[in-house]
């Protein structure tokens, strides 16, 4: 018996910018992104054609966001809780030893993905100065939106998150979930009295590497896809957009909306000593 396979679907970047159109990314605008290239597909020019389509979408006067975060310089973070997991102290310390210093202009940002990865690294981009979470953009406003990142201050009032929110900036999530959406977490800023905790990682001063420790507001993403789940159907499900961008099932809404109710939700979810010790976020 001869068996078949399916063709593999190869996507081309206009289409994907149609598509992009379609859900209603708004030429002109500023649009933060979450993306899954595996959710997209097989792309023709790879990711770079899927940051081509991004940008072709928004036009000359747009603005493209994305996270560049870098818990990999940290060790208050779960990403080194994981990577130390059964190591004895001289091992562990090792590992401390060895991290470098997060440095704007060439730290990698490889927990978030190729297309993160490749807008960060793209001819005329501009990063902001947060040693663990910080965004990465192009455009015309990528400048003004990425100022002012200040280093003990994740992703609240002191970071691109809030001036994105100010910009009434579109949030995408190309294939990925509500349990990725960084937005969210301008919410928990926005709680009342948020529990705060702890954060220590790696940075260069004057020249020397050296650990600085600081406090912030703790951040906790592990409700977000509930969250996320009670927002898309805000408004009788109109608050959410939800269509194809190649291959991948892609979600566009307001920050704005995402934020606001994260506020309320969040703080009607939670309690006071709630939050959790360490998160799933950069920390």
């Amino acid at each position: 018996m001869t068996t078949t396979t399916a063709p593999t679907v190869v996507h081309r970047r206009s289409g994907l910018t149609g598509q992009l159109s379609a859900l209603g990314v708004e030429r002109g605008g500023v649009l933060l992104v979450h993306a899954s290239m595996r959710a997209v597909g097989r792309v023709d020019g790879g990711v770079r054609a899927v940051v081509g389509a991004l940008r072709d979408a928004l036009g000359a006067r747009g603005t493209l966001v994305v996270p560049v975060f870098t818990p990999e310089n940290s060790d208050t973070s779960p990403h080194y809780l994981d990577r130390v997991r059964g190591l004895d102290d001289r091992e562990r310390e090792a590992v401390r030893a060895a991290m470098p210093p997060f440095d704007p202009a060439a730290s990698p940002a490889p927990s978030m993905g190729r297309l993160a990865e490749t807008v960060r690294l793209s001819d005329g981009a501009v990063r902001s100065d947060h040693p663990q979470t910080s965004f990465a953009a192009l455009g015309p406003r990528a400048r003004d939106l990425l100022a002012g990142h200040r280093p003990d201050c994740h992703l609240g009032e002191d970071s691109p998150l809030a001036r994105l929110h100010d910009a009434e900036a579109q949030v995408l999530l190309l294939g990925t979930g509500f349990d990725t959406c960084s937005a969210f977490h301008l919410g928990e800023y926005r709680m009342p009295a948020p529990p705060r905790r702890s954060y220590r990682c790696v940075v260069e001063a004057g020249g020397r590497r050296r650990w600085w420790e600081y406090e912030d507001v703790a951040l906790d993403d592990g409700d977000f896809a509930a969250l996320g789940a009670d927002f898309a159907r805000t408004g009788d499900g109109s608050a959410v957009r939800t269509g194809p961008v190649g291959s991948s099932v892609s979600r566009l809404f307001r920050i704005c909306d995402a934020v606001d109710f994260a506020a309320c939700w969040l703080a009607s979810h939670r309690t006071g000593a709630q939050a959790r010790t360490l998160c799933h976020a950069p920390g």
